[in-house]
């Protein structure tokens, strides 16, 4: 009859790293697929007001973003002081607005044509005249569905 022994003093067997690499690739590849790049760079100072009552957007791919505010340090020696309005990542003038929405609009697929929204990321030291003249270009171009971007807060902290 045999006996069974114990081995004594044996070591752990070494880790196989033959999977290494793929692991390695497994991850680069999630990495570049979940993360997203920043479409446009603020080229406004753009402190946003307060609100009381806000909701957030769930789709932001249904989503156009017009920026108001005082140009940055960087643009306001070419720009100057007064508040400008920034569409993608180039300054413009409010005749400008609905051509930016009607070319954005044309970008979508079909489907999501007629469910943008336009959201106005507004500095609320920004003149509401400028505003009123965005809007009248918006209702130009049927972009009625507008959103402001604020923060979550007390509204009376706006007034200064």
């Amino acid at each position: 009859m045999s006996k069974f022994t114990k081995k004594k003093g044996s070591e752990l067997p070494p880790v196989n790293t033959a999977s290494l690499p793929d692991i390695v690739f497994m991850l680069l590849f999630f990495f570049m697929t979940v993360t997203v790049m920043k479409d446009s760079s603020l080229m406004v100072e753009n402190v946003l007001p307060n609100a009381s009552e806000v909701k957030k957007l769930e789709k932001k791919d249904r989503v156009l973003y017009v920026y108001v505010g005082t140009p940055t340090r960087d643009y306001q020696k070419v720009f100057g002081t007064e508040p400008r309005i920034q569409l993608n990542d180039k300054f413009a003038q409010v005749s400008e607005v609905g051509d930016f929405i009607l070319a954005e609009r044309a970008k979508k697929p079909q489907e999501l044509q007629n469910v943008l929204t336009t959201a106005l990321k507004v500095d609320k030291n920004a003149n509401m005249g400028l505003i009123a003249d965005i809007k009248q270009e918006l209702r130009k171009v049927n972009a009625l569905k507008i959103n402001y971007t604020t923060y979550e807060g007390d509204a009376f902290r706006n007034v200064q």
